[in-house]
């Protein structure tokens, strides 16, 4: 298909898909999804937030404009109690489902626009998922993706062959010929002082995203261990509270993975798919949980009906 053709052939679909969008929030399809699940608990898993007057590079279904991150915060707040990770599955009322808001890689924007976000309404409070090896560098699935995202090629041989190890990518990339592009500085990884920053701050808690950031089922078991165990140390070292949960990176895990995780003193783990709501206070499989990915681009009916369940990620 030309690219002109394909372009308009996109652009159908996405009118056609705001249309509908707009017809089910208004027929109020959110909210009697919502009325049926008062005891649910829906975990939302952001990645970057770009700060308002800045723009993204790379893999742009990462990087929530900020603008889009506060709408959302405030419709979520109207239909859900939004609470602490460590609270999130303890019993409660249940007059209404509650939300949890995480963010995964400790990406600059989060800490900076996304959190000034959240203060602004009050401190609500979210957990950032850290992998401490990767503080202070770029994530290399931005580095290496072109004006049209990451090729599927590249990130393939990237976590199937590589594992998914920064170091190993990006010596890769480099014998492959591969160009690594800058990135802006939103979208870098904080460094360890950014993060100490952060932490200070009302309602944020800190929990472990690997220590490399490396796909764990490519891992020996002794790497694994070493893998799970020594973020948790490290963070719990310098920030004491430091969360027992997991996000897993790239969303990557097995049955094998899930007893590690367990063993290295883990309270449950997270994915980065796999439905919206988990019952409180009855999670069935407390290390493979699901989470809600929330996409740039996303339209505020959109986010509307992903929260409540009405349409999949």
């Amino acid at each position: 298909m030309p690219e002109a053709a394909a372009r308009s052939a996109s652009a159908l679909r996405g009118a056609v898909k705001r249309a509908a969008e707009r017809t089910l929030t208004a027929a109020g399809a959110d909210r009697i999804a919502l009325a049926m699940r008062p005891a649910g608990v829906l975990v939302l898993a952001y990645h970057n937030i770009v700060p308002a007057g800045e723009s993204a590079r790379g893999d742009t279904s990462l990087h929530l404009p900020q603008a889009d991150f506060g709408r959302q915060l405030d419709a979520l707040r109207r239909t859900h109690r939004i609470v602490p990770l460590d609270q999130a599955f303890a019993p409660g009322d249940g007059d209404r489902p509650r939300a949890v808001i995480t963010f995964d890689d400790a990406c600059r924007g989060a800490l900076t626009a996304g959190i000034d976000e959240l203060a602004r309404r009050g401190g609500l409070p979210a957990t950032i998922f850290v992998a401490p090896g990767l503080l202070g560098s770029a994530p290399w699935w931005d580095e290496l993706a072109g004006p049209n995202g990451l090729d599927p090629a590249v990130r393939a041989h990237a976590l199937d062959v590589l594992g998914g190890r920064a170091a190993a990518v990006r010596a890769w990339a480099e014998t492959a010929g591969l160009r690594r592009r800058a990135l802006p500085t939103h979208q870098r990884i904080a460094t360890a002082e950014e993060l100490a920053a952060t932490a200070a701050r009302p309602g944020i808690t800190l929990a472990p995203h690997g220590w490399s950031h490396a796909s764990l089922p490519a891992l020996t078991a002794t790497a694994l261990g070493d893998e799970l165990s020594r973020p948790l140390a490290w963070l719990r070292d310098r920030f004491g509270g430091a969360l027992p949960w997991l996000a897993y990176p790239y969303g990557h895990a097995s049955p094998e993975v899930e007893r590690a995780a367990e063993r290295a003193g883990y309270q449950g783990a997270f994915r980065v798919e796999g439905g919206s709501f988990v019952l409180a206070g009855a999670a069935a499989h407390p290390f493979a949980l699901p989470r809600l990915t929330v996409p740039a681009g996303v339209s505020d009916e959109g986010f509307r009906l992903l929260v409540s369940g009405v349409r999949r990620g």
